[in-house]
């Protein structure tokens, strides 16, 4: 599940229990949590409370093999923002992790603006001019992370954390080298500035 969300150009973090999800929900800001409801140590409903009851909280999708009406109603009493029962089909869940980060209430408007620059995450285009953009995932993923924080600057550090995962290594080139691609596909004049020991920004 999280290979197929990170195809999608998210940055996904696991845990595979709810103590080591508290600890990663406590140390990182994210927008939505696909939450298990049967998880060991810290059980789902507990988390989920816990996780409600944070001043700038996630939205929850909670994920379980009880999908009955009553079982649904109680997930959703326990403050899960939506409720999606396994088996599921996955382009389903995609949507709907789409559809929670807009809700978000410090989601930003869904088609983002910056310097000609056109982008939809949810429909997944994005366009300078007028013109389509050929992205890759982790492209898209990038310009949609510099169009959010427009007009202030985003560190590698702040790339790292938004675009790839806590799997990424902090020592490696990846960003650079991609800021780059994303660069040569926007074309003239360009838009990303750097200033070194800040980070990049689309002014």
């Amino acid at each position: 599940m999280a290979e197929g969300l990170r195809d999608q150009g998210m940055a996904v973090d696991v845990a595979h229990d709810g103590l080591t999800a508290a600890t990663k929900l406590d140390a990182n800001a994210y927008d939505v949590v696909v939450l298990d409801r049967d998880l060991p140590a810290v059980h789902g409903d507990t988390l989920c409370q816990m996780i409600t009851e944070s001043v700038e909280r996630p939205m929850v999708l909670m994920l379980t093999a009880a999908g009955a009406p009553a079982d649904r109603v109680s997930g959703l009493i326990l403050g899960a923002d939506d409720y999606l029962a396994k088996p599921f089909h996955f382009p389903e869940l995609v949507l709907r992790v789409h559809a929670l980060a807009r809700r978000r209430p410090s989601a930003r408007p869904r088609t983002l603006r910056a310097a000609g620059i056109e982008l939809d995450p949810a429909r997944r285009t994005a366009t300078r001019e007028g013109r389509q953009l050929d992205l890759s995932v982790r492209e898209f993923a990038l310009l949609e992370a510099l169009l959010r924080a427009s007009p202030a600057f985003l560190s590698t550090e702040d790339l790292l954390e938004q675009v790839w995962d806590e799997n990424a290594d902090p020592f490696t080139n990846t960003v650079t080298v991609t800021i780059g691609r994303l660069r040569r596909k926007l074309g003239a004049p360009p838009i990303i500035t750097t200033t070194p020991g800040v980070g990049y920004r689309i002014a």
